[in-house]
């Protein structure tokens, strides 16, 4: 059994070009469906937020509509229930990276508002590229790699193939045109090559010890490849 952290956004709003905030958080399913992959291998799982907050979870993402009907819908608000560790987060400043195997962040819009410029994160990130251990990212996760910079100034995932919520799906789902800037365009300003997929169709991304997802549908076999990296 080893120990698995989550590293989760602690913001409730993504603050949009014009000021206002769009309330938000972390996405269900892409925290559900990894955290349930882990604990059935037997793993353990601790989850972390700037400053130990609870994480919020964006409403949006308990709605039956991208749930794939009420049905399940009330299966992932069921499992977050069961999630304990959501509400006992540890602070992200005091997390030690050796006591972990592997290393998860989640999406939501979330991490646009505080992990995308979060230099502890950025820190954890950079340290744990550097260690080779496995580290997955989905959706909007890979926000957060924008604050893994190093001390040349240069971003630490140059260079590496990932994938990420991309352009066409802000777009599509009603808030691209709302932005201050979006994530794909953002990495790849960083140096970071962005595996466009699909609209909204799974799109997995394996380089080095990296796995990234591109989007909700991306959680589960992104989920299932860090598991083959944990052996």
């Amino acid at each position: 059994m080893a120990k698995i952290l989550f590293v989760m956004t602690g913001a409730d709003h993504w603050t949009l070009e014009d000021g206002t905030r769009h309330a938000t958080g972390f996405w269900a399913e892409e925290a559900v469906v990894p955290y349930e992959a882990f604990r059935a291998a037997g793993h353990e799982v601790v989850v972390a937020t700037p400053g130990g907050v609870v994480p919020p979870v964006d409403k949006g993402s308990l709605a039956a509509e991208v749930n794939g009907g009420q049905e399940g819908a009330d299966r992932v608000a069921a499992a977050l229930d069961t999630m304990t560790e959501l509400r006992h987060p540890v602070r992200l400043e005091d997390v030690d990276l050796g006591d972990y195997a592997a290393v998860f962040y989640p999406g939501g819009h979330g991490p646009m508002e505080d992990l995308a410029v979060d230099a502890t994160s950025g820190r954890v990130l950079v340290e744990v590229l550097e260690s080779g251990k496995p580290l997955g990212v989905v959706c909007h996760g890979p926000a957060a790699l924008l604050a893994a910079v190093k001390e040349d100034g240069s971003n630490a995932f140059a260079g590496y193939r990932i994938a990420a919520f991309t352009n066409a799906e802000e777009l599509q789902a009603g808030l691209g045109e709302k932005a201050r800037w979006l994530l794909q365009d953002r990495l790849t300003e960083a140096g970071v090559d962005v595996q466009v997929g699909e609209p909204w169709a799974p799109n997995v991304v394996v380089d080095r010890s990296l796995v990234t997802g591109q989007n909700p549908a991306s959680s589960a076999p992104l989920a299932a490849e860090l598991l083959k990296k944990l052996g």
